[in-house]
């Protein structure tokens, strides 16, 4: 056999108790599981006191772009992610046509940068699929993205879509899933997705559902109208047909400290009542996005040069400036925003590299401006390129939601910008570290099948998410006494200790600790 890891402590992903053995693999998949001692194999790695896990599924990744414009992609492999998820919030780059594409490059540089040079060789999502497959660390699954759809078919406008628009869309969801996209995916916060109805989203889901997919809403509201937002889900759901996976599932802003157990009983009352439902989260309190996210979503109509036009108006400043500050901005979860809790946190005018780092407060105050108009020169000057922190989570939430019986992980991690959410490089190596070994919130094996069987099995995989033999080799070898995140808020891009060795596909990526010039990963395809 190619390589065989000799008396590994196998937490198979199952949710069962850890058994000692050795496991080889060959030709890119889990060849035998036997006795420890007994295999051997062209290379032998000594196990001992080590846990050997299928690898890990970030079910909510933004890697779109970084996957192939930094092949490396050490964050996310040197925690022993094998297959990520993207496609996600509603907002991607296919299926898109030049316009389409040319007003997701700007809209998304906050996300993930607009690479100088750079080839956008595809418009659809089967090409895009293609274009993983010439080389990527992970392997990588898309949800095709209803703000990208909707853009696409029925422009930027706030309005209800015509029955032709809504056509059209189910018409191309129905072609990229098709093509392999596993499901879809929304940003009810963000434009354009965000300017859908009930009907319009159940409509898209009745296609989804028909192709065996589910259904992932960053939806409506995480603050004020947050259990609101996800009763409407739910709903789209039931009358849809279509399985639900709750991204980010969370309680964030002062208006729901301690409240993750009401949310918690409306899940567990849906799915006692036969519905389809799981979710993830990622370990910390902060949450990262755009910048320009918190805009009330009038002032968005229209993409970016319109937006931009109206951060210039004084009127207009003026108009936007009630809705953040007083009235709450659906963009902000219909919370009025607390500046203090808002770090600019990524730019890409260097002339602005000084607020990194910084509350938009704290700004406001060295300059001696308002921090609203701080804010809405931030916006003009980086033409919404920059990326934020909000500080909004609570301890208590985050706890009590990752221990329900269908969580998963996702790690939303924003790979661009100076000081990135140290989620993007330490979200699986938390779980493990801090949250099992520390804190004791969820029990080894359980923490493990969260990150690997359960996601394998919302996704529809047969041959990924646990250690058995006939399985694709996607393995992580981790200590669970010293595996820990080192990525911090000040120094977010440090790779994670104890975890010496990932193979994806078969082949290592990380090996002893080191990342290998290895790109084994490739585009899943829904079914194939």
């Amino acid at each position: 056999m190619d390589i065989v890891y000799r008396g590994a402590r196998v937490v198979d992903g199952d949710g069962g108790p850890g058994f000692l053995a050795d496991v080889g693999v060959d030709e890119g998949r889990i060849a035998e599981i036997a006795d420890a001692g007994t295999l051997s194999g062209r290379r032998r790695i000594d196990a001992d006191g080590l846990v050997l896990a299928p690898g890990f599924v970030d079910m909510h990744a933004h890697s779109d772009l970084r996957l192939l414009a930094e092949p490396d992609h050490t964050a996310k492999v040197s925690q022993g992610v094998t297959l990520e998820v993207i496609g996600q919030d509603g907002l991607s780059y296919a299926p898109v046509d030049d316009d389409a594409l040319g007003t997701l490059r700007a809209q998304l540089a906050g996300w993930n940068d607009d690479p100088p040079g750079f080839d956008w060789n595809w418009r659809s999502v089967a090409e895009y699929l293609d274009r993983l497959d010439t080389g990527i660390a992970t392997n990588a699954a898309y949800l095709v993205p209803q703000g990208t759809l909707r853009l696409l078919c029925a422009g930027y406008d706030d309005r209800p879509v015509t029955e032709d628009e809504l056509n059209r869309m189910r018409e191309v969801l129905a072609e990229s899933l098709a093509e392999g996209a596993f499901g879809m995916s929304s940003g009810l916060t963000y434009t354009p997705g965000m300017y859908a109805d009930t009907a319009e989203l159940a409509a898209l889901c009745e296609v989804v559902a028909s192709f065996g997919g589910y259904y992932s809403p960053h939806h409506r509201s995480y603050g004020a109208g947050a259990l609101a937002a996800y009763e409407e889900m739910i709903e789209v759901s039931r009358s849809s047909g279509c399985p639900l996976h709750l991204a980010h599932a969370t309680m964030n802003f002062g208006v729901n400290a301690g409240r993750a157990g009401e949310l918690l009983a409306m899940l567990d009352a849906a799915l006692d009542d036969g519905c389809d439902i799981t979710l993830d989260t990622y370990p910390y309190l902060p949450g990262s996005t755009s910048l320009h996210a918190l805009l009330p979503s009038w002032a968005m109509a229209g993409g970016v040069s319109a937006t931009l036009e109206r951060l210039r108006d004084p009127v207009q400043r003026q108009r936007i400036r009630q809705v953040l500050e007083v009235e709450g901005s659906d963009g902000c979860h219909g919370v009025p925003v607390e500046w203090e809790t808002i770090e600019i946190n990524g730019v890409r005018e260097p002339g602005n590299a000084h607020l990194v780092g910084r509350s938009v407060a704290e700004s406001a105050l060295a300059a001696g401006a308002q921090p609203t108009e701080l804010y809405f020169d931030v916006l003009t000057s980086e033409r919404l390129g920059a990326s934020c922190l909000m500080h909004v989570g609570h301890e208590d939430n985050v706890r009590a939601i990752m221990r329900h019986r269908t969580h998963t992980a996702g790690s939303d991690g924003l790979l661009v910008g100076a000081r990135p959410h140290p989620r993007a490089w330490g979200t699986f190596p938390r779980y493990l570290g801090h949250y099992v070994r520390e804190l004791g919130v969820l029990g080894l094996e359980e923490c493990v099948r969260n990150m690997t069987s359960r996601p394998a099995n919302r996704l529809g995989l047969t041959d990924r998410g646990r250690v058995r033999e006939g399985h694709v080799a996607d393995l992580v070898l981790f200590d669970p006494d010293t595996v820990r995140d080192t990525a911090t808020f000040d120094e977010p891009r440090q790779q994670a200790v104890g975890i010496p060795h990932v193979l994806v596909n078969g082949v290592p990526v990380i090996d002893d600790g080191a990342r290998t010039d290895a790109l084994p990963g490739r585009a899943l395809r829904k079914n194939r």
